[in-house]
């Protein structure tokens, strides 16, 4: 039998396991639940649009060139003014095949093996595997209620330059941070484009969450304060429309989205998908989101509610403004990466901190999406993860009967 083994570089990731379907109680990844996509509205969309455009799907990029779909671009120029403040044209942006798309893009255009970039310190899992896979060096920045602690990113970026590195970039999720759920202020946000500018080092401003804020307003987007093109902003449907789509976008000025561009070599992201969320976008983006927004709230409270009833005060949250997820600290007796492997075993599966932070203070943490399991799922669920953690743990000490 072929050995594989023995024709693989020494770089070479291990291999993937076999996928055995989602587990009973899965509050993993981004997923919506399924009752909350549009599928009578997608479909009419994909029946008119494939009637008035089907043609263009003869030639790579729908006639609308390298950058994805225009119609598209138009709409996300469009809504990223009214609902982010940036101002921006459909010429200044990239469709990509989702955010994950976005981040290896810009990876490729900006770092190689021994780079530096500053990152807030808890972090998308995501980010973290793909940096570390680079061979990256990593500077986390502390999290404070209202996002990055930007004392501690000006040290950060003083001591650098005493030794005389450069940051590759300065990597944020401003709104409804992942994991944390914070949102950063105004004020902050001004001041790290002052940063920005000050070091010239430019962000890269991870904005994939902002559109489900539940009840606050949403804030001006960092790119919205950039006049000088230092900030790179990365968005996607995957959140607000649905995951499977693998439909996001980039947006920078020109002279930047010119270099990241040619790395796209997989000739579009896509063009069904795009065309038919442009036509679906046209009529019916807000009140999708609006209603979105109103499920996701009713799942935030019912997995707190849960919290509080299972875990008591052993379980430390901040109740989410927005989002799918919650960040939870358990006390230091708890490993969340041992949880992670006795509670997948009957059923449950969490994210364990430490996969979410760029050091040991994602030990004793976990994330838990409420996105696509029911409210039941999500009651059940967190009980026996209670019963898990304090058979294991002895925490929390007792577990409410009902």
């Amino acid at each position: 039998m072929f050995n594989i083994n023995n024709f693989l570089h020494s770089g070479a990731l291990g291999p993937a396991a076999e996928w055995k379907g989602y587990p009973k109680y899965n509050f993993i990844g981004g997923h919506n639940d399924d009752e909350s996509i549009p599928i009578k509205s997608l479909k009419d969309s994909i029946d008119n649009i494939i009637l008035k455009e089907g043609k263009t799907l003869a030639k790579y990029g729908l006639e609308s060139g390298p950058q994805g779909y225009l119609t598209l671009r138009n709409f996300i120029s469009l809504q990223l003014n009214e609902s982010a403040s940036i101002k921006c044209s459909e010429k200044e942006i990239l469709v990509v095949s989702g955010s994950l798309q976005a981040l290896d893009l810009v990876n490729q255009t900006f770092l190689k093996k021994g780079d530096t970039v500053i990152i807030e310190e808890e972090n998308y899992g995501g980010t973290i595997s793909r940096l570390n896979r680079l061979g990256v060096n990593m500077v986390g920045v502390p999290i404070e209620s209202d996002g990055m602690k930007i004392n501690a990113l000006e040290e950060i970026l003083k001591d650098l330059k005493s030794k005389d590195i450069k940051p590759r970039y300065i990597y944020t999720i401003p709104t409804i941070q992942n994991p944390t759920g914070t949102i950063m202020s105004v004020k902050k946000r001004k001041a790290l484009i002052d940063l920005s500018k000050k070091y010239e080092v430019p962000i890269f401003e991870d904005d994939c969450y902002a559109d489900l804020i539940f009840d606050k307003e949403r804030p001006p987007a960092i790119k919205s304060f950039d006049k000088e093109g230092y900030v790179i902003y990365c968005g996607s449907f995957s959140k607000s429309i649905a995951p499977a789509l693998r439909v996001g976008y980039l947006l920078a000025d020109w002279h930047i989205l010119s270099r990241i561009l040619p790395y796209k070599t997989d000739a579009g992201s896509g063009s069904l998908e795009q065309m038919a969320l442009a036509e679906f976008c046209k009529s019916n983006f807000n009140s999708h989101i609006k209603l979105l927004r109103a499920k996701l709230k009713h799942k935030s409270d019912t997995i707190c509610n849960a919290l509080d009833k299972y875990f008591g005060s052993s379980a430390d949250f901040t109740k989410p403004n927005g989002g799918i997820f919650v960040w939870i600290n358990l006390p230091e007796t708890v490993d969340t990466s041992r949880l992670y492997d006795l509670a997948l075993k009957e059923g449950v599966a969490i994210n364990p901190g430490s996969e979410w932070s760029i050091n040991t203070s994602g030990k004793h943490k976990m994330r838990l999406c409420f996105g696509n399991p029911s409210t039941k799922e999500i009651d059940e669920g967190v009980k026996l993860l209670a019963e898990i953690c304090q058979k294991e743990f002895g925490v929390p000490a007792q577990i409410a009967n009902s």
